[in-house]
């Protein structure tokens, strides 16, 4: 997989994923120095072979082969919480297909103190370079599992004493007086569709974030960070 971005292409040349890299040239040497001081072989290219490399002008003046970004376990989820001493929380994403909503949920999760992200095998963006560029890294630090069914993965959480919140603008109950003191799982729905019928039923409780403006509806991944943000504030 080609990796690009600075963020994700230095995370994975610190934990020594990367030998080589490829640099276009004009980048600032201070970046130059941090890349080099990795250890990391440098190659340099026009700023337009790097474009047609990687099939867009995002790369930020760098790119890396890597090996493909290895799906964990929901086991390895639950371990992590557990190592930490820390009650659980976990992202269930119900058809995030978008690679970018993916990333960015990703990315708040590891900054939010998340355990772990978990996704249906058929209904998500796979882990792909633009998810990784748009985690910035957090790919590197957070596990992301995959699941075959989801309501049988919630069904199995709520069975270990996981309470389960969905996400949805219509929901009565308001975020900001929700309970996310013990093990909790943040469920998260399509764009434009989301949660589906059966995942709904699964969950404990709806909540929704009180809006003023006149559009009602937030992005995916702006939602799961403030949902994010509000269980962790929730949990101190």
């Amino acid at each position: 997989m080609l990796l690009y971005g600075r963020n994700p292409v230095l995370e994975a040349l610190r934990e020594g994923r990367v030998q080589e890299v490829t640099l276009a040239r004009g980048v600032e040497d201070a970046f130059v120095r941090e890349v080099k001081a990795t250890g990391a072989l440098v190659r340099w290219t026009s700023r337009i072979e790097l474009d047609q490399l990687v099939g867009t002008t995002q790369h930020q003046g760098i790119v890396a082969e890597v090996e493909d970004l290895a799906w964990a376990s929901v086991d390895d989820i639950l371990d992590r919480a557990e190592k930490r001493q820390e009650p659980l929380l976990i992202v269930l994403l119900d058809g995030i297909t978008d690679p970018r909503n993916f990333g960015a949920i990703i990315r708040s999760a590891e900054v939010l103190g998340a355990h772990g992200v978990v996704v249906e095998e058929r209904r998500s963006a796979p882990l792909s370079p633009v998810v990784a560029k748009t985690a910035a890294g957090a790919t590197s630090y957070l596990p992301v599992a995959q699941t075959k069914n989801l309501p049988r993965l919630i069904d199995q959480l709520k069975d270990d004493n996981v309470w389960v919140y969905g996400a949805a603008g219509e929901a009565a109950q308001d975020l900001a007086r929700t309970d996310f003191s013990g093990k909790v799982a943040l469920v998260i729905g399509a764009e434009g569709e989301g949660m589906r019928r059966l995942v709904r039923e699964k969950c404990d409780a709806l909540v929704s974030i009180p809006t003023r403006g006149k559009v009602q509806s937030l992005n995916a991944s702006v939602a799961a960070g403030i949902l994010l943000y509000e269980a962790t504030r929730g949990r101190q």
